[in-house]
């Protein structure tokens, strides 16, 4: 499935108790990864797409915030170290790039490579691919509804 994506929307898959929120890249920039051994850059190009995974549901408020942050403000991801303790209190869950595949088989917060995201089962499979002005949906599950949010409104309402 294409869904096309302006540059003011973002796009939401929503689950019965999960979603996603994406956004497309507009500038090119570095994203850096934190670990606790180390920092590397990945460069987003525009088209490339960070994608906000709530596995357990959440505020689209909270979620579009995070997504700005990196999308707009290239904040830093940090991926902590499996069996970090704090990884089971991580609600929401970030990844940047140019296709991302939304996986139930990760800890949560602890997987620096950002083609994979932690997801809920009922969205495990699904990937995510920008095409610049669009986004390519491979592996919809039958359950969930495609919608869009501006930006703008995401930000004001819960």
């Amino acid at each position: 499935m294409i869904c096309p994506l302006d540059t003011d929307d973002l796009l939401l898959v929503q689950g019965p108790t999960s979603f996603l929120l994406v956004g497309s890249v507009h500038e090119r920039f570095a994203l850096c990864i934190e670990t606790t051994e180390d920092e590397y850059c990945e460069g987003l190009h525009p088209g490339d797409l960070v994608c906000v995974s709530a596995p357990e549901g959440g505020a689209l408020r909270a979620a579009a915030m995070i997504l700005l942050l990196v999308r707009d403000h290239h904040f830093p991801v940090v991926a902590l170290p499996h069996g970090h303790p704090g990884s089971r209190r991580v609600p929401m869950v970030v990844s940047a790039a140019p296709e991302i595949t939304i996986s139930c088989e990760i800890l949560r917060g602890t997987h620096p490579d950002q083609h994979l995201l932690c997801g809920s089962p009922e969205l495990a499979g699904l990937t995510l691919r920008g095409n610049g002005g669009s986004v390519t949906l491979d592996a919809l599950p039958p359950a969930c509804t495609i919608g869009y949010i501006c930006v703008d409104r995401a930000l004001v309402e819960e």
